[in-house]
């Protein structure tokens, strides 16, 4: 799950986000886009490769059921056959066809709420990773408000709470988060078919130490979600070291 999938978002008293216990929640987590690259010389796979990718992580994660999910991940993403996804699963090649198709319906009446996003390849998307990630290594919270849309989100796991609106995400970010300049680094990545970035935080001890990923849902108007995902353990998965330089 991802918070916005357990509840509606936070609207209490100010007071950091609340996380789940240990074990509570499985959480899910980003994909790297390099772990399904097609050829690069085929910009056109590219692009519908990443918005398989998309629709499938970024809506139908939180909207279908785990059966559902699982063929549509197996056949879309991963691109095993019937007959493969059939077997991994334990059940018939009937099963996982009208699982598929039932599957592809819901994201039908989902793709209106993606089909805005920008590709990680576009200019406006890269510069809003850009602005995004310096308003973190500059503690700049007026910055972050330039580059969220009013209607932005903003949730991480593992986390329960997550806000909605872009005053909402602001005043969390800027209270709880930004911190000073220089606690922050991130490096530019992609996840989920989107622009992305692994993210490096200062200890104590003032060393730069792997944190986790952070995924952005870029539109034409500015970013209209934001998911953060803290366990560090994601940036080696991404392929980055786990302390960077200062």
């Amino acid at each position: 799950m991802l918070p916005s999938g357990l509840a509606g978002p936070y609207d209490g008293p100010d007071r950091p986000p609340s996380p789940a216990s240990p074990g509570e929640v499985a959480w899910l987590e980003p994909l790297p886009d390099a772990w399904i690259a097609p050829p690069a010389d085929d910009p056109a796979a590219v692009v519908v490769d990443r918005e398989s990718l998309r629709l499938a992580l970024l809506a139908s994660l939180q909207h279908l059921p785990a059966r559902q999910r699982a063929i549509l991940i197996l056949r879309e993403v991963l691109a095993f056959s019937t007959a493969e996804t059939a077997e991994i699963l334990g059940t018939t090649t009937a099963a996982v066809k009208s699982g598929l198709q039932r599957a592809r319906a819901r994201l039908d009446e989902l793709e209106p709420e993606t089909e805005e996003l920008l590709e990680p390849t576009d200019q406006r998307a890269r510069a809003l990773l850009d602005a995004y990630v310096a308003a973190f290594e500059r503690s700049d919270a007026g910055l972050l408000e330039q580059v969220l849309r009013t209607d932005a989100t903003l949730e991480a796991t593992p986390f329960r709470d997550w806000q909605a609106g872009r005053t909402m995400c602001i005043q969390v970010l800027d209270t709880y988060v930004l911190g000073a300049p220089g606690d922050w680094r991130m490096i530019a990545t992609t996840a989920n078919g989107q622009p992305a970035a692994v993210v490096y935080h200062r200890d104590a001890d003032g060393a730069l130490q792997a944190d986790g990923v952070v995924v952005l849902a870029p539109t034409a108007t500015g970013v209209s979600h934001v998911i953060k995902f803290h366990d560090p353990v994601l940036v080696a998965v991404f392929g980055f070291p786990d302390v960077v330089a200062h």
